[in-house]
């Protein structure tokens, strides 16, 4: 699965200040992720704000971006929750026409065993006629999914080809790596530690930042796959305070901040979720000016 090899960007979701979805907001990010040279891009993943767009919604910006996007780079779709029943529902009602694989994140705020996070990932893999990519974000979820269970379910089901891994457990990270089927993919992500993962074994990231910095990003993660860490390691080093101040009062908060800045889309977020402090909007402003 080359596709998914190099930078995905988990997108934004642009809002109006009425709250409505902002479709030229999202035209405008789909061309400049394009144009930042990206490998793909996942659509409603946590940082598209998926928990606050219904159903007709989500249908209609997944229409939109494959719309948009007229098959340029591979589309993932964010299809995740904590009920199985309705999720297999929603994977086997998914329009695929123009998606490439899905994004599934493990249930959260039930903790299920590992025994119980399995056959939920089988249930899925049964009803999707799409590659699932799994992951794992336990400081959102509330539970974890074991280095057993990844590579359980990467040698049991075919279609479950990669793990999107935030765990930041570099233990983890190295039992994945040391037990899972050689086609299996390991995917960062964590922007901070794409770097780390990579010379690892890692693919690649799925990343919030790419969405203000696409080319900086995906330049970085080349280098980094190409071995030449010497020359990925200064860009990497630039990133660090941008990286932290897009996480300094939640995610997509600072990141729309800077898009909004950058005249990609507005800032507009959906509660319970607030837009960032004028003082932190400031600083990203200030970081932005420096980053080459």
């Amino acid at each position: 699965m080359k596709k998914f090899h190099g930078t995905g960007v988990a997108m934004v979701t642009p809002f109006n200040s009425d709250g409505s979805v902002d479709f030229n907001g999202l035209k405008s990010l789909i061309n400049y992720l394009i144009e930042g040279k990206v490998e793909y891009l996942v659509s409603l993943g946590t940082t598209g704000e998926a928990s606050t767009l219904n159903k007709e919604e989500k249908k209609k910006i997944w229409e939109f971006t494959a719309e948009i996007n007229n098959g340029r780079l591979p589309l993932v779709a964010g299809i995740g929750g904590n009920d199985t029943a309705s999720i297999v529902k929603d994977v086997r009602d998914f329009e695929s026409l123009g998606y490439d694989a899905i994004l599934s994140a493990s249930p959260y705020y039930n903790k299920p065993t590992q025994e119980g996070i399995y056959q939920h990932y089988k249930a899925i893999s049964e009803g999707s006629l799409l590659p699932i990519i799994l992951y794992n974000v336990p400081g959102r979820t509330g539970s974890n999914v074991s280095p057993e269970t990844t590579c359980r379910l990467a040698h049991d089901l075919k279609n479950v080809i990669a793990t999107k891994e935030a765990s930041g457990s570099f233990d983890q990270f190295n039992q994945i790596m040391r037990d899972k089927p050689e086609d299996f993919l390991l995917i960062s992500g964590d922007d901070p530690i794409a770097i780390p993962m990579i010379s690892l074994g890692a693919v690649g990231v799925i990343s919030v930042i790419g969405n203000a910095l696409p080319k900086q990003l995906s330049n970085l993660v080349r280098l980094s796959l190409e071995g030449d860490f010497k020359a990925a390691l200064p860009i990497h080093l630039s990133l660090i305070e941008f990286t932290r101040l897009m996480f300094a009062e939640g995610n997509p908060g600072g990141i729309k901040a800077a898009l909004k800045n950058l005249d990609i889309c507005d800032d507009h977020v959906r509660l319970p979720l607030v837009q960032v402090s004028d003082s932190l909007r400031q600083q990203v402003i200030v970081e932005l000016q420096g980053i080459s």
